[in-house]
């Protein structure tokens, strides 16, 4: 059998020959290849801004909310009743060995005013516990402290987006703010968050201490003067979500003096969960953009098996010189086979500086997240490869098995 170099020196002038054909040929594997690549970098992008959402919520993220209660025979919504209070925090805290941090949250829309400047925003009364659960960390200043909380001091984290909004250009820490006419004094900066998996700008909120919340600006409850809007709850670790789950159930039931037949009046929601389904949906649109890609490559496949047959009609008489000097079986069929690949392989490398480059214009020019992958490459050049082996084989058989003497009366 021929060996491989010699073929490949034939495979050589043969493309050398025919230049304008090859590349035309090359261009189906270029276009495929880059396809591929550029697909699984920007469905793989999608994957990672989901998982960044994720983590910007933070981590082993329970949440408790009031839930629907029944009065007079008339069902209402889901948290019109406020069924969970400062205490049930406090209760989760010390009896649930597998919840990590609790924090009480009361939540309000307001409008904020700074200077000269006002912005409507969410406000926030939370404890120390809600920055750690929450995975926030301060860009500039100091966090509020359990002190704060205590005396209730006039005290305020403000987000990006509301220090923005209130103080363009300026640093907002040591500033003062007013909601609903109370002064309060800006002493930190959050951290960018960014958007949540839901859309909603996280760096657009106001955090002031709870006890902050209730006493001097948003006002306690006239039911219950403990009631708060969410219980935000940390599992010890993602393996005791579930456990989690369960023993702030069981105790919220048999504080709230629930009877068996009764449903409860408060909704947990494991996050976790919601955005597994979102990362699982993100990633079989990537694959499935990525076999619609393939198809592509599919599509040069042909080409090339097309060009190869085209080829050997057009160079019978050669083939049949060649087998009058006792080139083999084998010898032919590797020599076309080689030909074919190399085509293919030649338009694969040059497919993934176009993918790479494509990935980049889309992450430039349309802003979406896009990572390139070396398991990506590596996968869509072995594929360039075994579409030339796969449409090269026929067109290499057949010249493989011409008859010698019909093929040097070939003209």
């Amino acid at each position: 059998m021929t060996p491989i170099v010699p073929s490949l020196e034939i495979a050589y002038g043969a493309l050398r020959t025919n230049k304008v054909r090859a590349a035309l040929t090359m261009l189906g594997v270029i276009i495929g290849v880059a396809a591929v690549i550029a697909t699984i970098a920007v469905g793989a992008g999608a994957t990672a801004r989901i998982q960044q959402q994720i983590a910007s919520l933070g981590s082993n993220l329970i949440m408790v909310l009031p839930g629907s209660i029944t009065t007079s025979g008339i069902r209402l919504g889901s948290g019109i009743a406020l069924t969970l209070t400062e205490d049930d925090a406090r209760a989760i805290a010390a009896q649930c060995p597998a919840v990590g941090l609790v924090a009480p949250v009361v939540r309000q829309g307001q409008q904020v005013i700074g200077g000269n400047n006002n912005w409507a925003t969410s406000i926030q009364g939370v404890t120390p516990e809600f920055l750690t659960i929450r995975a926030l960390s301060i860009e500039r200043g100091i966090a509020f402290t359990s002190k704060d909380l205590e005396a209730a001091n006039k005290v305020v984290l403000l987000g990006r987006t509301v220090a923005a909004n209130l103080f363009p250009g300026e640093d907002p820490v040591g500033q003062i703010v007013r909601i609903r006419n109370v002064p309060l004094t800006v002493i930190g900066l959050l951290a960018a968050k960014g958007q949540s998996p839901t859309g909603q700008d996280q760096d657009d909120v106001v955090l002031i201490p709870l006890s902050t919340a209730k006493k001097r600006v948003l006002g306690a409850s006239q039911a219950s003067a403990g009631a708060v809007g969410t219980v935000m709850v940390q599992a010890t670790a993602s393996s005791t979500i579930q456990a989690a789950q369960a023993q702030v159930r069981a105790l919220l039931r048999q504080r709230h003096h629930l009877q068996a037949a009764q449903e409860d009046d408060f909704t947990i929601r494991n996050l976790e969960e919601v955005f597994a389904a979102q990362e699982s949906s993100a990633r079989v649109m990537a694959l499935l953009l990525a076999v619609i890609a393939s198809v592509s490559l599919v599509v040069g496949g042909i080409g090339i098996m097309n060009i190869m047959l085209v080829s050997v009609t057009e160079r019978t008489h050669e083939i049949g010189l060649r087998q009058a000097v006792g080139a083999s079986t084998g010898d032919i069929l590797l020599q076309f086979l080689v030909e074919a690949v190399a085509i293919s392989l030649v338009g694969g490398i040059l497919g993934i500086g176009v993918g790479v480059v494509t990935s980049l214009i889309i992450s430039r020019v349309a802003q979406w997240s896009t990572v390139l992958s070396t398991g990506s490459i590596v996968l869509a050049f072995a594929f360039s490869g075994l579409v030339g082996v796969f449409f090269g084989y026929y067109p290499a058989r057949k010249a493989a098995f011409l008859d010698p003497i019909e093929a040097l009366r070939y003209e």
